[in-house]
C-alpha cells in the first residue's frame, strides 16, 4: 500500500490546480495528475517495471497529458466556451475552505483508485498476462476514440458552431469521448483482475472504477439537459437522439436525464 499512498500523495499535489478554480479539481487537474502518476509509477517502480506495466504507465502519461493539455487550451483560448460554462458551472465563489477540500481530497483518492490496478501489479512484482494485453488493447482503444470525438467536435463546430454534433463518431453515440473514457478504465481494471490481493485492493479498484462510470453518466446527464434546452426545437435535433444511443453504441439507451441521482 506504499506504492498506493505515494501515487495518492501525486494526485493530490496535481489536483490542487482547483483551488486557484474549483472546477479544475476535476478537469484540468485530473489530467494531469493523471499523467504524473503515470510518471511517478515509472520512476518509483524501475526495476521492477514490465514491458507490460511500462506500456500502462505510458497510457496514463499519454491519456493525462491529452486531457489535461486539451482542457487548458479551450479553458485559455475560447472566449465563447468560457462565456457558456459561467452560465452552466458554479463559480465557486463564496465556497468555503472546507468544501475546496474535500472535493480535492476526493477527487485526489478517485484518481489514485482509477490508476490502482497498475500501481497493485508495479508493487507486487508481477510481469505480464493475458489480462494485463487484453487491458491494454482495450485502454488503446479507449484513448483511440476520445482522441477521434474530439477532433469530429472540433471540426463540426468550426463548420457549424450553432449546429448540434451528429457528424462522425457522433453518428453512431452522442458522447463518444465519455464512451472511450469509460473504455478506456474499463481496460485499466481488467488488467489488474490476476493482482488484486485481498479485500482491500479489490475494494480500491472497483471505489475507482465503479465511480469514474458514474462520473461519465452524471457528465452525459449535464450535457443531454444542455442540448435539449438549447437544440430542444430542432425536428433534426429531437430524431437525432431518439435514434441514437447516448452512451454506449448500438445499445438503445438514448436517455439519461430523467436519472435525477446522477450528478448534473
Amino acid at each position: 500500500m506504499k506504492l498506493f499512498l505515494i501515487m495518492t500523495a501525486i494526485a493530490l499535489l496535481f489536483s490542487s490546480v482547483g483551488f486557484k478554480k474549483y472546477v479544475w479539481f476535476i478537469s484540468i487537474g485530473y489530467g494531469f495528475a493523471v499523467a504524473a502518476i503515470g510518471a511517478g509509477l515509472m520512476i518509483a517502480g524501475r526495476g521492477r517495471l514490465s514491458p507490460g506495466t511500462f506500456c500502462a504507465c505510458i497510457l496514463f502519461v499519454v491519456y493525462g497529458c491529452r486531457l489535461g493539455g486539451y482542457l487548458a487550451v479551450r479553458e485559455w483560448k475560447s472566449s465563447s466556451y468560457n462565456s457558456k460554462m459561467k452560465m452552466e458551472i458554479k463559480s465557486g465563489t463564496g465556497m468555503s475552505m472546507a468544501v475546496k477540500c474535500a472535493i480535492w481530497i476526493s477527487a485526489a483518492l478517485l484518481y489514485a483508485c482509477e490508476t490502482c490496478p497498475v500501481t497493485f501489479r508495479i508493487a507486487s512484482g508481477k510481469g505480464a498476462d493475458t489480462l494485463l494485453i487484453v487491458g491494454l488493447v482495450i485502454s488503446l482503444a479507449g484513448l483511440l476514440i476520445e482522441s477521434c470525438a474530439d477532433f469530429h467536435k472540433n471540426a463540426a463546430k468550426k463548420r457549424n458552431p450553432g449546429r448540434f454534433v451528429d457528424t462522425g463518431l457522433f453518428r453512431i453515440v452522442r458522447c463518444p469521448n465519455y464512451f472511450g473514457e469509460m473504455l478506456f478504465w474499463t481496460g485499466v481494471f481488467i488488467g489488474g483482475i490476476f493482482v488484486y490481493q485481498g479485500p482491500l485492493q479489490w475494494i480500491l479498484a472497483l471505489a475507482g472504477y465503479l465511480g469514474i462510470i458514474y462520473v461519465m453518466f452524471g457528465g452525459a446527464r449535464r450535457l443531454e439537459i444542455r442540448q435539449n434546452r438549447n437544440y430542444g426545437a430542432d425536428p433534426e435535433y429531437q430524431a437525432y437522439v431518439k435514434s441514437t444511443p447516448i452512451m454506449i453504441p448500438f445499445l438503445p439507451f438514448y436517455s439519461v436525464e430523467k436519472y435525477k441521482w446522477l450528478m448534473a
